[in-house]
């Protein structure tokens, strides 16, 4: 009997994160490259905060695909929920999403976010095996929904006059 020591088997879905991980981390380092790199009042350009986020991208995408090159990644505990992905809850969500890009030049941004609320708050409900709901819930949905970007356009509008898409000539709603 010989006492060679086999390698721990590599796991592909681990080496396929860590792998994704370096690409966003190159897409990143992509888009900072084309931002000026003049300075700003504070000494530091528009490129500084995208050309950090690259570098922390890429040192975790590079440590996710050594562990999973070294025996897969450690204290990792067995994923729970469901066996499969539910795809109908996944197509509210990613409808709210879509309807969200889609509308926000068309409806505004409290409307267009307050719909994409709704839309995947549904989603989630049903993710949970929970009802979607019926048009009491929808209701207190779409309530929450203005309840939550409203302010958030207030704020970016009026306090930190970032230009979002309104509905209204006040710049209100």
């Amino acid at each position: 009997m010989s006492d060679v020591q086999h390698p721990p088997p590599v796991n592909a879905g681990q080496v396929a994160i860590g792998l994704g991980a370096l690409g966003v981390a190159v897409v990143l380092a992509v888009g900072a490259w084309q931002l000026p790199a003049s300075t700003g009042y504070s000494g530091v350009g528009p490129n500084v905060l995208p050309w950090v986020m690259c570098v922390a991208m890429a040192v975790c995408g590079a440590l996710l695909l050594w562990q999973a090159l070294h025996g897969g990644w450690r204290d990792v505990e067995a994923p729970s929920g469901a066996e499969r992905g539910d795809w109908r809850a996944l197509a509210w969500v990613a409808s709210g999403v879509i309807a969200n890009a889609a509308l926000i030049t068309t409806i505004g941004f409290v409307l267009s976010c307050t719909l994409c609320y709704a839309l995947a708050v549904r989603g989630l409900r049903l993710s949970e095996g929970r009802a979607g709901g019926g048009a009491r819930t929808t209701f207190v949905d779409v309530v929450t929904g203005v309840l939550i970007s409203a302010p958030v356009f207030w704020v970016f509008t009026k306090v930190l006059a970032v230009n979002l898409p309104g509905i209204s000539a006040s710049g209100w709603i």
